[in-house]
């Protein structure tokens, strides 16, 4: 298998620490170690603006993914979506109103209103 992590002078995607912590709860209650598994981000066609967010729990990560870490969490991204999401910062928010993951990401060029697609 051949992944790549990539460096901190390399384009990457960041993680606030609260998103970071939710990452780990996440794995942690799945049963998965934090330190071989992450959390998989990804864009795929769809969503009212053409591109939205995909997320999903993995146990590791696969040939060819970028893998970032910060404060004790792993994203795993394929090649194809670092392209859409190269220096995004991901946090996760809780507010009255929703909670979960956001993303800031300098590539969109327009959001939706609902938050989660957009066009690149």
């Amino acid at each position: 298998m051949s992944t790549e992590t990539v460096s901190p002078a390399t384009p990457k995607i960041h993680l606030t620490e609260k998103a970071a912590k939710k990452i780990r709860q996440l794995l942690e209650k799945d049963g998965v170690s934090p330190e071989i598994g992450g959390l998989r981000v990804g864009v795929q066609g769809g969503g009212c603006s053409g591109l939205s967010y995909a997320m999903r729990l993995d146990t590791q990560a696969r040939d060819r993914d970028k893998i970032f870490e910060e404060f004790g969490a792993r994203i795993f991204v394929d090649p194809k979506s670092f392209l859409y999401l190269n220096g995004t910062t991901l946090e996760y928010e809780e507010t009255l109103m929703r909670q979960g993951f956001v993303f800031q990401n300098p590539n969109a060029a327009r959001n939706c209103g609902c938050g989660s697609s957009f066009t690149a």
